[in-house]
């Protein structure tokens, strides 16, 4: 495990304690139960992708994921996943959104 790896490691850690803290809390919205339960599935996956030393590889084509963007999102899979967050990342031409 490199430095950026167990960097990611404690933060994923910390997120997971968090939102199965959030899951035990009885007061919360019904609808955010479904969000919650699927980012601790992901940050699961991801720190035992880091466990079994196969962090940072496209699910896909095995090929590398860029620590640039793996700071950024820790659970991504895939490159594809990326394709999915372009659209984020772009604002409306619109004149009337401003």
């Amino acid at each position: 495990m490199n430095a950026m790896q167990e960097q990611l490691f404690w933060e994923l850690r910390k997120t997971q304690i968090e939102i199965i803290r959030s899951l035990k809390n009885k007061q919360k919205n019904v609808w955010m139960i479904p969000i919650l339960e699927d980012e601790l599935a992901d940050i699961n996956t991801a720190i035992q992708k880091i466990e079994d030393g196969n962090f940072g590889q496209c699910e896909t084509s095995g090929e590398p994921l860029s620590d640039d963007l793996l700071k950024i999102m820790p659970t991504i899979k895939s490159s594809k996943d990326t394709d999915e967050l372009e659209h984020f990342y772009k604002k409306p031409i619109i004149s009337g959104f401003f």
